[in-house]
């Protein structure tokens, strides 16, 4: 006498780029009641989901030294904001002691908070820019 089990399996991986493998695996095996022995087959069924990346926010901090002309350049320049939004973001960086600049994936976050570091280093001011997890 032959019993019939199917299985079906799914399991994920993440893989380095930000793809989840996902494994379905159904198959189908056959015991013999007497002996216990095993058969079958096992059909392997792989797709592929795409993984959304952490974003992170790119914060301006405020120092008594950094002109809040310059503040608005580096905001226009960097961050390609219109003249009355990088205004309110450095107002907002002069009253509250940080603005932030945007939303970001990390490798972007980490450009934008570099290429400010390069501006200010340049100008010769002590303006501090950072990101964060959002």
């Amino acid at each position: 006498m032959y019993r019939k089990k199917y299985i079906k399996i799914s399991a994920a991986a993440l893989n380095g780029g930000g793809l989840v493998n996902e494994y379905i695996i159904a198959g189908k095996i056959t015991m013999s009641a007497d002996e216990g022995n095993t058969e079958g087959g096992i059909k392997l069924d792989e797709r592929q989901k795409l993984k959304e990346p952490e974003m992170y926010r790119v914060i301006l901090h405020n120092d008594h030294y950094t002109t809040m002309d310059f503040v608005v350049e580096v905001l226009v320049t960097v961050f390609h904001m219109p003249s009355a939004k990088a205004t309110q973001v450095m107002l907002d960086v002069h009253r509250k002691g940080i603005g932030v600049c945007g939303v970001y994936t990390y490798d972007i976050a980490v450009t934008k908070v570099e290429q400010v570091h390069q501006m200010a280093k340049d100008r010769e001011y002590p303006l501090r820019c950072s990101f964060e997890k959002a």
